[in-house]
């Protein structure tokens, strides 16, 4: 989009980074207060979601617990499915993604650990709640690092601009079906499964 990642990464907050790709402009104050509410306000996953974690073993792969939760959420928005929606229903299921991915991603490392989820705080940001979704625990407190914080926050812009590399192409030619985006991108988790 024109911006030089150094720049991203030392400036803005990944959310901001997530706007910019997907709109092609960085948001002004409204545009990105309104963007980072409708994340936070999406990172709850249905509750009957819980049972399919329940189910899977323990030594279950990431991977594949992430590429299955995915195409599962398309089931709990029936409305996804179809390709000639409105603009602004396509843009919540974008942000139903970005929201709920880090939630999964924690659930799923929950699960191998055999500790209980922890549900998203709204007062967190977004790196913050991922950090709190992974590493808390129901029986303490839990206060995110503010320099982990940043590294996270820093990681995810860098992994923002990954070219088009297996995982993008693949979510390419399944979206080219007009598949629904769920489906899409747990291809490209998939796709990233392999050895090479």
């Amino acid at each position: 989009r024109g911006y030089p990642i150094e720049q991203l990464a030392e400036k803005a907050e990944f959310l901001e980074v997530a706007y910019l790709l997907i709109y092609g402009h960085l948001p002004n104050q409204d545009e990105y207060k309104s963007f980072r509410e409708s994340i936070t306000h999406h990172t709850l996953i249905h509750e009957d979601m819980r049972m399919f974690f329940e189910a899977y073993p323990a030594k279950a792969h990431p991977m594949g617990i992430m590429a299955a939760s995915l195409c599962t959420l398309s089931t709990f928005y029936p409305e996804s499915q179809d390709p000639n929606r409105n603009a602004e229903a396509i843009d919540l299921t974008i942000h139903r993604l970005i929201a709920k991915i880090p939630t999964l991603a924690a659930w799923a490392f929950k699960n191998a650990m055999r500790h209980p989820v922890m549900y998203p705080l709204n007062k967190f940001n977004y790196c913050e709640n991922f950090l709190y979704m992974m590493f808390a625990t129901p029986s303490e407190k839990y206060y995110p690092d503010s320099v982990i914080v940043n590294a996270l926050n820093k990681l995810l812009i860098l992994h923002a601009d990954h070219e088009q590399n297996c995982s993008a192409s693949t979510v390419r030619i399944v979206g080219s079906s007009q598949a629904n985006l769920y489906a899409s991108i747990s291809s490209g988790i998939s796709a990233l499964w392999g050895p090479l």
